[in-house]
């Protein structure tokens, strides 16, 4: 069944702020491959005609990389400019704009379910964690991403600079959420949530930008911090993003960012 009941809901907060530049995101998303690639390299080979589902599916480079090995695919997004770029990468693709706390799809309808740096969004994580495996058939994979340690991720200087321009998350019910790289706690959501764990395991990777100006320009288009900063502000505020990660400059004038990301694969309830 698609549930009905009126459940909180964070795409009207996050969808204007994701689409605000859409184009420029999805060229940062674009370098993301290899999150995704680590993710389907520790699952069972996708078949032709399995169904999946990328919740928070963006620009839909994920959901690319599944229609090439086959797959019938599906996303949402709370971004309807996003969408609109993921139909153009995905033609094929079952593209919907909503909320990740309500899927509009029944139960049991895909074989993996997917969402990477996604949950962290939502307003209730264990609310979106039950949909994804509420719309998984009896035993399908969710795999489940977010930032690893921040120590050991060159885009945590940004993220600092970055928050003072977003939503503040909602709080758990003790308190403030909890550090979701950490051992245990993705396990302790998913259980939660009635998924069952697998797999916890971590990842390194590093962007890349050509020069300051697409650093800049790039990175300012999460979450429309560029459109909340202001005009004047956002100069600023590139200056600042390009100080701060200044020794992953080559002498070239490149700048190649390592982070680290965390991942929980887990199973849908039999």
């Amino acid at each position: 069944m698609i549930p009905t009941m009126d459940a909180p809901s964070s795409a009207e907060r996050w969808g204007p702020l994701w689409g605000a530049r859409a184009r420029d995101w999805a060229e940062s998303e674009e370098q993301q491959v290899p999150t995704y690639e680590e993710a389907l390299r520790r699952l069972p080979p996708l078949a032709a005609g399995d169904r999946v589902l990328d919740i928070g599916c963006g620009a839909g480079v994920f959901l690319g990389l599944a229609a090439e090995r086959g797959a019938r695919t599906a996303g949402i997004d709370a971004s309807r400019n996003l969408i609109e770029l993921a139909r153009e990468r995905v033609p094929g693709a079952d593209l919907r704009v909503g909320a990740m706390e309500r899927l509009p799809w029944p139960d049991g309808s895909f074989d993996l379910v997917a969402g990477f740096n996604a949950f962290f969004f939502a307003d209730d994580i264990v609310l979106a964690l039950r949909e994804a495996g509420r719309v998984g058939r009896p035993g399908a994979s969710v795999v489940i991403q977010v930032w690893g340690s921040p120590e050991r991720s060159d885009l945590e200087a940004v993220k600092r600079l970055l928050r003072p321009h977003m939503p503040s998350p909602p709080s758990s019910p003790g308190g403030s959420r909890p550090a979701l790289h950490e051992p245990g706690v993705l396990e302790e959501l998913a259980s939660a949530a009635g998924l069952e764990p697998r797999l916890a395991f971590d990842h390194a990777w590093s962007f890349e930008y050509p020069d300051a100006e697409a650093l800049g320009r790039l990175l300012v288009a999460a979450a429309g911090v560029g459109e909340t900063a202001g005009p004047e502000r956002e100069a600023e505020l590139k200056r600042e993003i390009a100080d701060a990660v200044a020794e992953t400059r080559a002498p070239a004038g490149g700048y190649r960012l390592r982070n680290e990301f965390h991942y929980l694969i887990a199973s849908a309830p039999d």
